[in-house]
Parts: structure tokens; sequence; C-alpha cells
């Protein structure tokens, strides 16, 4: 069986409900965008263009602030 995204008939709002995605195991990055960004990877990839949805990459890390003591010099 052949599985070709770029012809699905469904692509687009559908790919998060999507059964391959499910049984890859990966959230598809498609689902966490907006439909207004949906449409425009839309439009790009209906005028050719090669568009792929990269994930987002983790936050930094945030540091603490630590509290360093003031020694008294006498």
């Amino acid at each position: 069986m052949l599985i070709d995204c770029d012809t699905c008939t469904a692509r687009g709002a559908a790919c998060a409900g999507c059964v391959v995605s499910a049984l890859l195991d990966r959230p598809s990055p498609v689902a966490t965008l907006t439909p207004d960004e949906q449409y425009a990877i839309e439009v790009f990839a209906r005028a050719g263009f090669d568009v792929e949805v990269l994930p987002t990459p983790p936050p930094p890390p945030v540091r603490l602030a630590t509290r360093r003591r003031r020694r008294r010099v006498a």
C-alpha cells in the first residue's frame, strides 16, 4: 500500500485526525497551526512550492536566580 499525503483529498485540517498520523505515533505539527496558517501552506503547496512544517523547538531552560551570601570582612 502506498500512502501519499500530497494527493490526499482530506489534506489540511483533517491531517490531525488522519489514521496515518496515529499509526506513526507522532503528533502532526500541522495540528497546532491556525486556519490562516494552514490556508497559507495550502496556497504555497498548490503554487508548486515544497512545503514542510517544522516542529517548534522547545524553549530554553529557565535559570532560577540564586541568592549569594555576602561575607563581611573585618
